[in-house]
């Protein structure tokens, strides 16, 4: 698990650290520098070796000054480099001001192209071996315009990126135009786009969100010595929960703690089926089983104690040939779920994989959130609840809620709205501020999925569960995915996973078992791939 930092933390982190007298902004700014340069090495040893050609693309700011750093380091290592600046020098912060007056000393600076100047353009984007494009970092806050005759005639067009012969380029933090904290692109204008992203300290959410990995490539952090300064960017953690115990935080999820996953510990916990939880999940009717089953088989899987799946009496028969492990109860509308829920060992309900959209599932769905036991509320039964005014009033903290970005739509509809509109300026409204908000309102666990599916519990607290970069996993574009993610969640929970742990837990697991399986998933692939996962984990 890693923490990202906005660019208002970044910037409050960087403060603390100058301010306290340990670090001047000119030697941060020498550190970033030289931990592109050695980025780019890392990333590609042949251009460590021999000299080669550099265009580096400065800005205004004080990405620029970790810009003219670069350059002056290719330079000191045998590198041809051209430098552009995007602005005045007399208009320069200090510290980039200093490093371009270092340059100075060194080669030329070379004006940046005006519209009057095209087809004149200064620079042949091709007639080099890396492009750096420190124009506009993390605080870059409104449209950018990459016409022809400006910003992007200085890159290879987007359509040649897969092309063998043309220069690598790298991002100093971010892909200028592109928000760090949403990775949206401002409406108006565009943003660039890299192999390689080297950013400082920890990751920002814009990598991860929206146009993030499509505009940055891969993702490189690097440290420059501003880890004793990380609580003046959100404030102390506190809390012990397994994800993000501090709701002013935001995680990426990586591997969970193997302990917390483990059915005995060998302290004395106790372990008959019953001390791991009993989930009912509820299914349709004949014919429309098959995404319950999933659910089920994922929660049994994922430790589950017990598993039973609840169905319309005409269902049993057609369950019970496709269900072993997993109990059958007939369960006949809501009053035969409150008959059910008299088992007071029943500690977690998941509704709405194949549910159905009925007057009688309605109430199916009142009766179970009024019975105030642990719910994950997936599909049909979302749809349900973006119906019913009273329904959604009924939700409780011991809820989880799985939409995709159609059922948060109709969950959340002026969320939505805002989150799906025009950019306009910095930070943008982004799927993290939508997730937080949502949670905020239904008083739960909300998880909006996507490959960037992001994670928020009523208190703020919020992680993203990114399949993106190396984690990526396009398998799991498959029918019934999602039944088998709201099948994982339903088992962690009632395991004694909190709401807030089983989605993040679950959500990281579903992604590692698409990985772990590889091409030609399909969704009933994903429970029997838990085992293996959990040997590597050491479970």
């Amino acid at each position: 698990m890693a923490e990202l930092v906005t660019a208002a933390q970044m910037r409050a982190i960087e403060k603390a650290a100058i301010g306290g007298g340990s670090v001047t902004g000119l030697e941060l700014m020498e550190r970033a520098g030289r931990g592109v340069v050695e980025t780019v090495f890392e990333e590609w040893p042949e251009l460590r070796a021999t000299s080669h050609r550099a265009a580096v693309l400065c800005g205004p700011g004080n990405n620029g000054g970790d810009g003219f750093v670069v350059a002056r380091l290719l330079k000191e290592w045998g590198w041809e480099a051209e430098v552009f600046l995007c602005g005045n020098a007399e208009k320069l912060p200090p510290d980039a001001r200093k490093n371009y007056e270092l340059w100075v000393g060194m080669g030329e600076v070379k004006p940046w192209p005006r519209a009057d100047d095209a087809p004149g353009l200064p620079h042949d984007p091709w007639a080099c071996d890396l492009i750096v494009d420190a124009l506009f970092g993390t605080g870059v806050t409104r449209p950018i315009l990459f016409d022809g005759a400006h910003i992007g005639c200085m890159l290879p067009e987007w359509d040649l990126r897969d092309t063998p012969d043309r220069p690598r380029i790298v991002a100093v933090d971010v892909p200028s135009g592109l928000c760090a904290d949403s990775g949206r692109v401002f409406g108006g204008g565009d943003a660039l786009w890299a192999d390689l992203t080297v950013t400082f300290h920890a990751a920002k959410p814009g990598h991860f969100l929206k146009e993030g990995e499509a505009r940055c490539g891969k993702i490189r952090v690097v440290p420059i010595g501003l880890a004793a300064f990380a609580d003046a960017g959100g404030g102390k953690a506190v809390g012990a929960a397994l994800f993000g115990p501090d709701a002013t935080r935001l995680h990426l999820l990586g591997t969970p703690n193997p302990w917390a996953l483990r059915k005995a510990n060998g302290w004395g916990r106790p372990a008959h089926k019953y001390s791991h939880g009993h989930a009912l999940i509820l299914s349709g009717p004949p014919g429309h089983g098959g995404a319950a089953r999933l659910a089920a088989r994922g929660a049994i899987r994922v430790g589950a104690g017990v598993v039973t799946l609840g169905c319309p009496a005409d269902a049993l028969l057609e369950n019970a040939a496709r269900l072993d492990a997993i109990m059958l109860r007939a369960v006949g509308g809501a009053d035969g779920l409150g008959r059910v829920l008299e088992d007071a060992r029943i500690n977690v309900l998941c509704l709405g994989p194949g549910l159905g959209i009925t007057e009688e599932t309605r109430a199916l769905v009142a009766r179970a959130v009024d019975s105030g036991r642990a719910l994950v509320l997936d599909a049909d039964a979302l749809t349900l609840i973006a119906r019913d005014a009273a329904l959604f009033a009924a939700l409780h903290e011991e809820c989880v809620l799985t939409p995709h970005a159609g059922e948060f739509a109709r969950l959340f509809p002026d969320i939505a709205e805002k989150l799906n509109a025009p950019a306009t300026k910095g930070p943008a409204y982004s799927k993290v501020d939508a997730t937080r908000d949502a949670a905020a309102r239904a008083g739960c666990v909300v998880l909006f999925k996507g490959p960037d599916t992001v994670i928020a519990g009523p208190d703020g607290r919020c992680a993203i569960n990114a399949a993106l970069y190396d984690r990526v996993a396009p398998w799991l574009a498959t029918a019934g995915s999602g039944d088998v993610l709201a099948g994982f969640i339903t088992g962690l929970f009632a395991r004694g996973f909190s709401p807030f742990d089983a989605a993040c837990t679950g959500a990281w697991l579903h992604v590692e078992a698409a990985r772990s399986f590889g091409p030609g998933l399909i969704a009933e692939d994903l429970p029997e791939e838990l085992p293996k996962l959990f040997r590597t984990l050491g479970i």
